[in-house]
C-alpha cells in the first residue's frame, strides 16, 4: 500500500434550493483547495438520476495532507456552512493500493 489517503463523501441535500446553495458553497471553497499542495484530487460529482446527491472523491498525498486540508479556514467554513443544507452524509476513508491503480502525477511525460 502507498501513502495515498482518500475518501469518498456522499451528500444528500434537502431540496433543490439546498442543492444550489451547496454548489455555490463548493464554488466558494474550491479556490482554496486548489492551492493545497497535498490535495492531489478533489472531484465533485452528481450521480446520474440523483439530482439531490453530490459525491466527492478526495485524494491526498498522505494522512497528514488530509489533516492540513481539514485545518484550512476555507475547509472549516465549508464544514460548518454545509450542515443546514444536508439531510444525510456518508464518509468512507480509503487507503490507496498504489501498485493497483493510476493517478495524477507531478511528473510530466
Amino acid at each position: 500500500m502507498g501513502d495515498g489517503y482518500a475518501l469518498v463523501v456522499r451528500f444528500k441535500l434537502r431540496d433543490t434550493s439546498a442543492a444550489q446553495r451547496f454548489d455555490d458553497l463548493v464554488a466558494q471553497t474550491i479556490d482554496g483547495i486548489r492551492g493545497e499542495a497535498g490535495t492531489l484530487v478533489y472531484a465533485v460529482h452528481t450521480p446520474v438520476d440523483e439530482p439531490l446527491t453530490r459525491l466527492f472523491y478526495e485524494l491526498y498525498a498522505d494522512k497528514e495532507a488530509f489533516q492540513v486540508h481539514e485545518e484550512q479556514p476555507h475547509t472549516r467554513h465549508f464544514l460548518g456552512a454545509r450542515e443546514e443544507l444536508l439531510s444525510d452524509v456518508q464518509v468512507s476513508f480509503l487507503n490507496e493500493h498504489d501498485d493497483l491503480g493510476k493517478r495524477p502525477s507531478a511528473e510530466q511525460p
